[in-house]
């Protein structure tokens, strides 16, 4: 950006500016100065905090954006190391396949590579011939400039911007902007442009172009919000300023719901609701445009509050937004509130156990009656674990509960249904012989049939008699395998030999026929 004060040395002030009588002073804050005429362009002398914090919040943003800038390079450099890896090619030794190319490159990416985790990545050998993306200069939108304050101190206090655009709809703001920018001079010029327009047919022809929006109207910003959220990239910034604290601290609930969507309350808590009411309302205006916010910083200085925000497009983070959201409920008598969560999450399998248990195979361990699913289901959640059954098996439960409360709970059920003496050198004798350590509690609980509807079958049964895949083309049906596909009780009343012309005594010939035709068919059938 050059030295502040060579940018300073050719700064040109219009003549007369330093006569009273002309109604022009020069007022000026931080690096920019600006062009004062009486009353016809608002300056507010109370927002000086605002424009300092503003400035700090951006140059941090820069450099975060360098940072995740650099992740992302580092990330695309990895996968072309990762793909040349992969891709080699055997050729003779005077030849130098395309593949093998490749092989070279990914040698100079990972000098690259290494380059850019050690901040440095100036060195053009390193990079071969290649060109690479740096991060773009940042592209910021002054929504609302009227005398181009902000805009100035932006381009003059913060490095690494493009270019600063500052635009208003009143003929004499942009008139003071133009000249606030000449009187800046030729670096100022450079990197500020006003533009005479509405802000929000503006933003709104304008999706995902500048990295950095700033509202700070006078008043309330809820008719910017649904333009502003369509005009930032992905992972830019919107900075927004609302004065109307009166409306958001409760004072006009009405007013409140209609420009925000929020009812406030009362509260001795109604500066921070203020600031909470705000990001709600832009979070909502982001989601209708599978979009979502992470909030960067939130104040409340003085009159106003301040919020930056980060907005992302994402249609399945989008539907997370109900979980940010809460019901406030005031008590009239006393200071207590009390919290109600708009949503919740409910994790319906449990991902994180792996394999189940058969109850059936518990039972025969310990050779004793087997407890119903519902009721070792119950048992299992009483003594404070999930459970879950399982598509693999039928009789299969997932259970994040260890095997030792399992047995325990198989030892309490064998206590209520005793089982015969066995040799105590089997392994259910020797589970059965350890006293359990917790008593289980077998009263049903209403979840504990894993939401099975009885009048459905969860598994559904063959649609037919020996069900299952079909002998492959051209393999021939013999006796010895003929049951697998036509039942074994029929083969067995038959008896048929391979040899189908030897005497069987006591078939009936016609049924040996028709069922040496149908498997007849039945390899014709599979050949074909």
């Amino acid at each position: 950006m050059g030295d502040p004060c060579e940018r300073k040395n050719v700064t040109t002030k219009p003549k007369n500016l330093h006569d009273d009588s002309a109604g022009y002073r020069i007022l000026k804050e931080g690096e920019a100065e600006i062009l004062i005429h009486r009353n016809d362009v608002f300056y507010n002398k109370a927002q000086v905090v605002n424009r300092d914090l503003s400035i700090a919040v951006l140059r941090t943003y820069v450099d975060k954006r360098n940072e995740e800038h650099k992740v992302r390079r580092c990330e695309e450099v990895a996968a072309k190391i990762a793909s040349a890896d992969g891709r080699l090619e055997r050729t003779s030794d005077h030849e130098v396949s395309p593949l093998n190319e490749e092989k070279i490159k990914g040698h100079e990416d990972r000098q690259a590579l290494s380059n850019i985790k050690q901040g440095d990545d100036s060195d053009a050998t390193a990079r071969g011939n290649r060109e690479v993306k740096e991060a773009k200069p940042l592209k910021v939108l002054e929504a609302l400039a009227a005398s181009g304050l902000r805009a100035l101190r932006y381009a003059r206090e913060v490095e690494g911007l493009g270019s600063v655009i500052a635009i208003d709809n009143d003929k004499v703001a942009f008139e003071a902007c133009k000249q606030n920018i000449k009187l800046n001079g030729s670096f100022a010029c450079s990197k500020v442009e006003p533009e005479l327009a509405d802000a929000r047919v503006y933003m709104l022809t304008r999706p995902k172009e500048f990295d950095v929006v700033d509202l700070d109207p006078y008043g309330s910003p809820s008719i910017f919000l649904d333009s502003a959220v369509q005009s930032v990239v992905d992972g830019g910034m919107l900075m927004c300023t609302a004065t109307d604290m009166a409306v958001l601290c409760g004072n006009d609930g009405d007013v409140c719901y209609s420009k925000y969507g929020s009812y406030p309350s009362k509260g001795k808590y109604c500066h921070e609701m203020a600031l909470r009411i705000l990001l709600a309302c832009i979070e909502n205006h982001a989601n209708r445009y599978k979009r979502y916010i992470v909030p960067v910083l939130s104040v409340s200085v003085d009159f106003y509050i301040r919020v930056f925000v980060r907005i992302y497009t994402s249609a399945n983070a989008m539907k997370s937004a109900p979980l940010k959201l809460s019901y406030v409920y005031q008590c009239t008598g006393c200071d207590s509130f009390h919290l109600q969560p708009l949503a919740r999450t409910v994790s319906k399998e449990l991902l994180d156990v792996p394999l189940y248990v058969s109850l059936h195979s518990l039972s025969a361990t310990l050779k004793c009656e087997s407890p119903s699913a519902v009721m070792f289901r119950s048992a299992v959640m009483n003594a404070g674990y999930r459970m879950s059954g399982t598509h693999a098996n039928p009789l299969g439960l997932k259970s994040d509960a260890p095997m030792s409360v399992i047995w325990d709970i198989m030892r309490c059920w064998v206590k209520l249904h005793p089982v015969k003496s066995r040799p105590s050198d089997q392994p259910g004798s020797v589970i059965l012989a350890k006293e359990p350590t917790i008593q289980a509690n077998f009263a049903r609980l209403k979840c504990s049939n894993g939401g099975k509807d009885k009048k459905k079958a969860r598994f559904l049964p063959n649609p037919e008699s020996h069900w299952g895949p079909k002998p492959r083309a051209g393999r021939q049906i013999k006796s010895k395998n003929a049951s697998l596909f036509l039942g074994p009780d029929r083969v067995n009343r038959l008896k048929v030999l391979d040899n189908p012309d030897e005497p069987e005594t006591g078939v009936d010939p016609k049924e040996k026929r028709r069922f040496l035709s149908s498997i007849k068919e039945y390899t014709t059938s599979a050949e074909a």
